[in-house]
């Protein structure tokens, strides 16, 4: 079997997806996603002016190698957008290969280790009596885990506060990003009290989650985590910029509260000293952004060792592709911990045909061969790329900060 073609397609069916399609001479052929939320038209270009053609002629089946190729032949290595290029290429080779083995891709990976694969979605909401019903809707619908934040008081709704901010794919067309302003004074004594009402609401049968959207000094999420610690939760997110990852010993010095990160890492050189020295208890890296099943499969081995779990970002901006692709991992691995799930609209369901299905906060990667996601390519033709950006923060000063 050799590598015939290999087609990418961009579209916007309410998000903008990056998809390459691997066609092989025996007619077997995979897809994978690419998706860089805001950058997308640059791993579109890296896809089709600098991997395709290296990799036509190739034996498809050989998926660590290939691997290793794109990732030790360039000489610029890592970054997003290499590693979402590697990442599409990577998905589509599995599930060539999974296809061949007639099998689903979770069976190549080992097997199942669990039955369902746990989830969490995310409330939030302008004041904290709006995200505690939000939070109570949410259990009422089966929902083990649950994501909670709220807006600041006296500041407008900022980027993962609610239906207004992160929810809303139109708001983030722009030519340019929305720009926000966030107050850390203000943010760190609001979240016990939203945790306090949220607890006295769902009681304590329920997995609490917050994310911090790195916007915070790791002597402020220190503070943080300890503040939260009477609400046991079930991890705080992303408490600091990741870039420095040794800032996660101080938060580590003050708190047991679960520490999560890596939503934006991409390779298992980000998560290293993180898990090495056990600094997180959850590594987020999502197989669209860290090199696909074979990059995701490096990094959870290593995690495994050292008592860290899994938790892959699942945002609506990554595809049903990727997410199908995360399931798979799910499933397999040993140290499993859960699924982020924001969910995805009709359409994106109709241009993304899934075997993977969602039952009650619980999500099942299908039993037909290969990852069980397809591209409708006439369907997906109909919603072109639309210029889109997710939003930046500001201080109140005016200086920038993480969003």
């Amino acid at each position: 079997m050799k590598i015939k073609d290999i087609k990418v397609i961009v579209c916007s069916p309410g998000r903008n997806f990056v998809t390459v399609k691997i066609i092989t001479d025996e007619g077997l052929y995979g897809v994978g996603d690419g998706t860089v939320n805001g950058r997308e038209l640059s791993v579109a270009s890296y896809l089709e002016d600098h991997v395709a053609p290296t990799l036509i002629g190739m034996d498809p089946l050989r998926t660590e190698d290939i691997w290793q190729y794109l990732y030790k032949g360039a000489y610029w290595r890592r970054g997003p957008i290499t590693m979402a290029a590697i990442g599409a290429i990577d998905m589509a080779l599995w599930d060539i290969k999974a296809k061949a083995a007639n099998m689903p891709l979770y069976q190549l990976l080992g097997g199942r280790s669990r039955d369902k694969v746990m989830v969490y979605k995310h409330v939030g909401g302008l004041d904290i009596s709006e995200v505690a019903e939000g939070v109570v809707a949410l259990r009422e619908q089966g929902l083990d885990a649950i994501r909670a934040q709220v807006a600041i008081p006296g500041l407008p709704p900022i980027y993962g506060t609610g239906d207004s901010t992160d929810q809303d794919a139109l708001l983030n067309k722009r030519v340019v990003p929305h720009e926000e302003v966030w107050a850390t004074h203000k943010y760190l004594p609001l979240v016990p009290k939203l945790f306090e009402k949220v607890r006295d609401a769902v009681g304590w049968h329920v997995h609490l989650l917050h994310d911090v959207h790195h916007r915070l000094t790791p002597i402020e999420a220190a503070r943080l985590g300890k503040d939260l610690e009477p609400f046991r939760l079930f991890w705080l997110e992303d408490a600091i910029p990741a870039e420095l990852q040794e800032g996660f010993r101080i938060i580590r010095q003050h708190t047991t509260t679960p520490l999560a990160v890596g939503e934006v890492f991409n390779s298992i050189y980000d998560t290293h000293t993180l898990i090495t020295e056990q600094l997180i208890d959850y590594a987020r890296v999502t197989s669209v952004h860290a090199g696909g099943v074979t990059g995701l499969k490096k990094i959870f081995d290593l995690a495994a060792i050292y008592h860290v779990r899994s938790a892959c970002h699942g945002p609506q901006d990554v595809s049903p592709i990727a997410m199908g692709c995360n399931i798979h991992v799910d499933v397999a691995i040993p140290n499993f911990g859960i699924q982020e799930y924001s969910g995805y609209t009709k359409l994106m369901h109709d241009v993304f045909k899934c075997a993977w299905s969602y039952d009650r906060g619980y999500l099942q990667p299908g039993e037909v061969a290969g990852h069980g996601v397809d591209i409708d390519e006439d369907l997906a033709a109909k919603h072109p790329y639309q210029q889109a950006y997710l939003p930046v923060a500001r201080l109140q000063d005016g200086s920038m900060t993480s969003w």
